[in-house]
């Protein structure tokens, strides 16, 4: 198993992660699409999080976190089937997971009470990986319930100023206004923009040129297969897996990670093979 690099104080700590990425066209938004960089990412920030053995650390993951904007249908649910798959292969709890188009109100509740269990001894390391919107409500929800101090104690790890700013309706709310309502309590930090497109040797986003990420499609366990299925699943026909370079700075301590990293931190396989009688 991979060695664990502690950056920000990070020590197996609960994790909480938020993806964008809905498939259903939102005809409202001036990008109608969804954000199908998310598709990949979303099963390589889990590999990057089963390769250590953190599954149980995971107490959140949301997707398709457009607030306001349509779900899809389960067939062509790509947030869904990249967590799903997930969940198969590398034994993540189920019931941690939601699809926010469909379960807005759990979602938000879920990631709330996370926030409200935080503490100096018991801090959470959250995963900005979608618009600002979802964090909003659940930042809310905290401040109603009474319990601001928690607040000290969610760490949050960004890369994009578009997930921080980004607002999808015109009541929608940025990182600002997270601050903003949370008295700037929430702990922030932000680390280079993960996608790199000008060279795709360096960092996570490779642009047309999927031969970084061949070791995948080639690799001799299946959920690497799957993993790579799910990187050539975007519809843009982008190798784009960004949001996932968060838990790579936070979980293994290098925010500038590449695919041939990648490759020999998943190394012959991501779960160690089952214990034989």
């Amino acid at each position: 198993m991979s060695c664990l690099a502690q950056s920000w104080g990070y020590n197996r700590n609960r994790i909480a992660i938020s993806f964008d990425g809905n498939s259903a066209a939102d005809n409202q938004y001036k990008w109608p699409t969804g954000d199908p960089d998310d598709w990949g990412a979303l099963p390589a920030s889990c590999a990057i999080i089963a390769k250590l053995g953190l599954q149980k650390q995971l107490v959140h993951c949301s997707y398709n976190n457009f607030i306001d904007a349509p779900p899809g249908p389960d067939s062509k649910n790509q947030l869904k089937i990249s967590a799903d798959g997930s969940i198969k292969y590398w034994d993540f709890d189920r019931d941690v997971f939601f699809d926010v188009t469909k379960q807005q109100q759990q979602a938000v509740e879920s990631l709330a009470t996370e926030m409200e269990k935080s503490t100096d001894a018991d801090p959470l390391y959250f995963i900005h990986a979608g618009l600002s919107e979802f964090v909003y409500l659940a930042a809310k929800e905290v401040m109603r319930d009474g319990k601001a101090d928690s607040l000290t104690h969610v760490h949050l790890v960004s890369h994009s100023a578009f997930n921080e700013n980004e607002r999808r309706r015109e009541g929608h709310h940025t990182w600002k206004d997270i601050q903003q309502i949370s008295g700037n309590r929430i702990q922030y930090q932000k680390i280079k923009d993960q996608n790199g497109k000008q060279n795709p040797n360096h960092l996570w986003n490779s642009g047309n040129d999927f031969s970084v990420w061949h070791w995948m499609r080639d690799h001799p366990e299946p959920d690497v297969q799957w993993m790579y299925s799910r990187v050539e699943a975007h519809r843009g026909h982008i190798a784009d897996i960004s949001d996932c370079g968060m838990l790579f700075y936070l979980l293994v301590g290098d925010d500038d990670g590449d695919p041939a990293k990648f490759r020999d931190f998943i190394g012959s396989r991501i779960r160690p093979p089952a214990a034989t009688e």
